[in-house]
């Protein structure tokens, strides 16, 4: 049944992610905004609202994925020309926060991407912000308006409860990881573990321990981002060789880069479940990955925001 929305309501969708955008707007009832991006010569971003939208309280969904630098570009456009075309308020939904993974200074002459990003969706005129699973908690407070997160774990959860898999352990990659993967084992109310990397000296091998009983065990592995996949092919390997049953992976965005696909094809992994946040070509997509879709979570949460209704719920 569909949500009931208001005479303001609209919704509009940009390059990164248009399907995703569709299934929101068929499963809230609605029809996706008209607009139109087309280039100059030079390759400029050109962006045409073909609709009213004085007044209107107006949701536009848009990943900043790769390319990051164009997606990002047309969505400061676009929230640009609602702003002068007297939208009442912008909210933007980014299922995939991209440039985050600088969140802070670690060495001298580094930017903080990811609070650059926040000022430049502010400056344009954005009043409220929809993501999925940032990069770092913390980046919730680069914005100086409301920002509602919310948490693909929930999803991967059921998907991993509905395979009903017995003695299940839920493994962190890394040490960074472990909020993830406890928040993950809550869900699926089964034990934690965590893979230890060390490197006592710089001219010394790094040594691998598994904290946690993973022998027979169907292990999770679950990361936030998959990039480069070297981290979680690598630890499913090693789980596997310590005595792993099967080995799956999960993560909320799939950014895939580079040889990323065939690294996971070629590991131990036994099942990949990623969302849709980050929309996976057809040339990406393997046997071995399962893709969720998180358009009902994110339609739940614009009815809410719409109607003026708690979001906590969806956080639980």
């Amino acid at each position: 049944m569909p949500y009931q929305l208001g005479k303001k309501f609209k919704i509009f969708t940009l390059n990164s992610n248009p399907e995703l955008a569709k299934e929101i707007a068929d499963l809230l009832g609605c029809e996706l905004g008209k607009s139109s991006i087309t280039r100059f010569s030079d390759g400029e971003v050109q962006i045409n609202i073909e609709e009213s939208v004085r007044g209107a309280e107006v949701y536009l969904v848009q990943s900043t994925s790769q390319p990051g630098h164009e997606h990002v570009m047309e969505l400061l456009i676009m929230i640009d020309a609602l702003k002068r075309a007297s939208a009442e308020t912008i909210n933007v939904v980014i299922p995939y926060y991209g440039y985050a993974r600088q969140d802070r200074k670690a060495a001298s002459r580094e930017p903080i991407t990811a609070k650059l990003v926040a000022n430049m969706l502010a400056k344009a005129g954005a009043t409220h912000i929809i993501t999925m699973d940032f990069h770092a908690p913390q980046i919730q407070g680069f914005f100086n308006m409301p920002v509602d997160q919310l948490f693909g774990g929930k999803i991967l959860s059921e998907h991993f409860l509905d395979k009903s898999l017995e003695d299940a352990i839920v493994v962190a990659p890394d040490n960074g990881g472990l909020g993830r993967a406890r928040k993950l084992a809550n869900y699926l109310d089964v034990p934690i573990g965590f893979i230890d990397k060390r490197r006592p000296h710089p001219d010394e091998p790094e040594t691998i321990n598994i904290v946690g009983d993973i022998k027979g065990k169907n292990a999770i592995i679950i990361v936030d981002i998959i990039d480069t996949a070297n981290t979680v092919s690598s630890a499913a390997n090693v789980l596997a060789e310590n005595g792993a049953k099967a080995v799956y992976a999960c993560c909320t965005h799939a950014v895939l880069s580079g040889q990323s696909v065939q690294k996971i094809d070629e590991s131990a992994i036994t099942e990949l479940v990623v969302t849709n946040t980050i929309h996976v070509p057809q040339e990406k997509q393997i046997p071995k990955m399962t893709i969720l879709s998180v358009a009902p979570l994110l339609a739940e949460a614009i009815e809410h925001v719409h109607n003026e209704k708690p979001v906590t719920p969806l956080f639980e």
